[in-house]
């Protein structure tokens, strides 16, 4: 069993001691900060007594850096006390725990209270537990030569994972497995091998959907392999106080700068304004409605545009992706004349950000201002069930402002849905995982993707295609029908007239009605003759025409003219009216031209349409075209299958019914 699952079996069996007095769903209160304690006490244990003498010989006011110097942490402690000494005395377990908890440094404390750990203290204390748990807890071992800055990781989401099963929460909404952020750092920092190689290089990544912390980790990582001597700086921001707490105390433990941590959310509170990074990767949530920051988003939008960060549109209420994606790429370093300089950044997303939207949406202008600014870099498309609170397919989508003069003008779509193997026990909705030579496969396939995509024989040929960034746009227009008409009246034509809002205060309505009333069954196939019947019906009754009521005419005449291909066609100053019913779009690839498309497609069927102007629904400007944009990736990678055979199914058919017939014998002994 590895280090990390029997560490993360040991700390759950405190549940154990808190099972009665607390739910399930309570369980990580607990259990999640003190093992964060515990971690702490271990690392800080050799240089303890150093910062207390340190503490003891200086006389400075603010001594927080160069107590921080003596212990070669980000943190300390200067309380007395530790697990081992709290742990024995039952009678002061309380207080001698609060008071190691504020004798930490205030970096360290600010994560703790992230946990309301105080509040669980005396919740503890009440139910004479807290003596128990600390013992347990002081019975581990999580020192850094015991337990590694990997290992601890996997600690924390194993117990998440935990939390997760019996509260029905998702644990993928705090974590991401290990495997897919491998491949997505791979495909993300790949190409810049060489570059992170340098002497002295230093390199900042900013993940604004941190979790528990495991991207930046697996990319700090990634970069030392590469390059030992490499100054990586983590940065992050994350909503969930838990994940965050645990976050930043992983941060800090490493040696990184745990300021750069930043509780809150991302869109309403940019915890990194005005900086810049050379990479970035986030897996947001899926499909997460951002309405309780409607307002702020909405405000930067209207106010600052495309000098904020949501300028080339808004996602609709119920799914936030896109809106992670514009904060990421108003993050990107600018690229330098000599070529230097830009930004490499990878998200999860699910399939919705491909296609939603039509033309002139939120999403689709969001897709026109990525691909024609030339960011797009690649989508790789991801197996199924390959993440914990989902089982629904995944994409990495690839955005860089510094492509390489080969990748210039194009995306890459990679599909990696068939590289996976089955987990023997699933975990929540993860039922399959990539492995280690899976991922050395795609990562090797994404780096030759151009040669694989040009060389029919190349063996990931099927895998790969590369299309020009204006072949995923196109030109949505507007295919009107003339309109033609027969006229009748009806049963259903007097009751829908009658109960015609126009005609509900008309002094004459029930004669008009009643004068209408010998037409019944009439049928004319000519406004001019139905106009003269009509006429005639209400004059014969004695009964006025409503000619000064424009209302009450058109709603006469929408009733009575029925469409029908076989009808008179209506015309107003000589031009064919168009037939509101009929109505059609065609998306025209931008590559084509509109009219050549027209004359190919539409008129060898409708020889008498025309192209209709569209109406924009914010401003009312009318256009001939609207410019969409769409991904539709599975379509690219569709693979006919032919159904099988008539005469193989009745094959079969006759086979199952033999061997039912065998089985029906054995039963009945006949």
């Amino acid at each position: 069993m590895p280090v990390h699952t029997e560490l993360a079996n040991f700390i759950w069996s405190v549940a154990d001691l808190l099972r009665g007095d607390y739910k399930q769903s309570e369980y990580g209160k607990v259990i999640l900060p003190f093992t964060t304690l515990r971690r702490l006490d271990c690392v800080m244990a050799p240089t303890r007594q150093a910062v207390w003498n340190r503490a003891a010989a200086t006389r400075v006011e603010n001594k927080d850096a160069i107590l921080r110097a003596a212990a070669r942490l980000r943190f300390y402690n200067l309380s007395r006390q530790s697990f081992a000494t709290i742990g024995s005395d039952a009678d002061n377990v309380a207080t001698n725990l609060n008071d190691y908890l504020n004798g930490f440094s205030p970096s360290a404390r600010e994560i703790l209270e992230k946990y309301e750990f105080h509040v669980q203290i005396a919740r503890l204390d009440a139910a004479g537990l807290l003596y128990k748990v600390v013992q347990k807890f002081a019975e581990i071992d999580l020192s850094p030569q015991r337990v590694d800055n990997h290992q601890m990781g996997y600690v924390f989401e194993e117990l998440i994972r935990k939390f997760s099963e019996i509260s029905n929460e998702t644990a993928g909404e705090h974590f991401t497995p290990r495997e897919v952020i491998e491949l997505m750092v791979n495909l993300l920092l790949a190409p810049d091998a060489d570059t992170l190689n340098q002497p002295g290089k230093v390199v900042n990544i900013l993940d604004p959907a941190c979790g528990t912390g495991g991207m930046l980790s697996a990319a700090e990582e990634h970069i030392t392999s590469l390059n030992p001597r490499a100054t990586v700086e983590l940065f992050g921001q994350e909503l969930n106080a838990e994940s965050y707490a645990i976050c930043r105390s992983d941060m800090m433990i490493k040696g990184q700068d745990p300021s750069h941590i930043v509780y809150g959310n991302s869109f309403s509170a940019d915890g990194h304004r005005r900086r810049t990074f050379d990479y970035m990767l986030a897996n947001p949530p899926f499909g997460v409605e951002w309405k309780k920051v409607q307002d702020q988003v909405e405000a930067e939008y209207a106010a600052l545009g495309h000098a904020g960060r949501f300028g080339a549109g808004l996602p609709r209420i119920n799914d936030g992706s896109f809106l992670f994606l514009q904060h990421m790429i108003s993050k990107m370093k600018l690229v330098e004349k000599d070529g230097s300089g830009g930004t490499r950044l990878a998200i999860v997303f699910n399939g919705s950000p491909l296609f939603t939207g039509g033309a002139g949406s939120g999403e689709s202008e969001i897709r026109r201002w990525i691909l024609e600014n030339d960011w797009l870099e690649a989508i790789v498309a991801l197996p199924d069930q390959l993440f914990y609170n989902t089982g629904i397919s995944t994409y990495f989508w690839i955005v860089t402002n510094r492509k390489d003069a080969a990748h210039r003008g194009k995306v890459v779509l990679l599909d990696a849905r068939e590289y996976w193997a089955k987990m023997r026990k699933s975990l929540g909705e993860k039922r399959k995982l990539i492995t280690k030579e899976q991922i050395r496969q795609i990562t090797g396939l994404y780096g030759d993707a151009l040669a694989a995509a040009a060389n029919p024989e190349h063996p990931g040929h099927a895998k790969v295609k590369v299309f020009a960034n204006e072949e995923f746009g196109y030109q949505r227009i507007a295919v009107d029908w003339p309109l033609r008409q027969r006229f009748e009246v009806t049963e259903d034509t007097l009751a829908v007239l009658a109960a015609a809002k126009p005609l509900a205060r008309y002094a004459d309505r029930d004669a008009l009605l009643a004068a209408f009333k010998p037409l019944l069954g009439t049928v004319w196939w000519t406004r001019k003759d139905a106009q003269s019947a009509l006429l005639g019906a209400a004059a014969g009754a004695g009964v006025p025409w409503p000619w000064p009521h424009a209302a009450i005419q058109k709603a006469i005449w929408a009733v009575v003219a029925v469409s029908d291909p076989e009808g008179e066609l209506q015309t107003k100053k000589g031009r064919p009216l168009p037939d509101p019913d009929l109505r059609d779009y065609e998306n025209v690839p931008l590559t084509e031209d509109i009219d050549e498309y027209f004359a190919r497609e539409v008129l060898p069927h409708v020889p008498d349409a025309w192209i209709a102007d569209i109406r924009d629904p914010k401003t009312g400007a009318a256009a001939r075209a609207r410019i969409g944009y769409e991904i539709p990736f599975t379509r690219h990678f569709y693979v006919y299958t032919p159904p099988r055979p008539l005469a193989v199914i009745d094959a079969e058919l006759r086979e199952l019914e033999a061997q039912i017939q065998t089985l029906l014998r054995e039963v009945t002994g006949r």
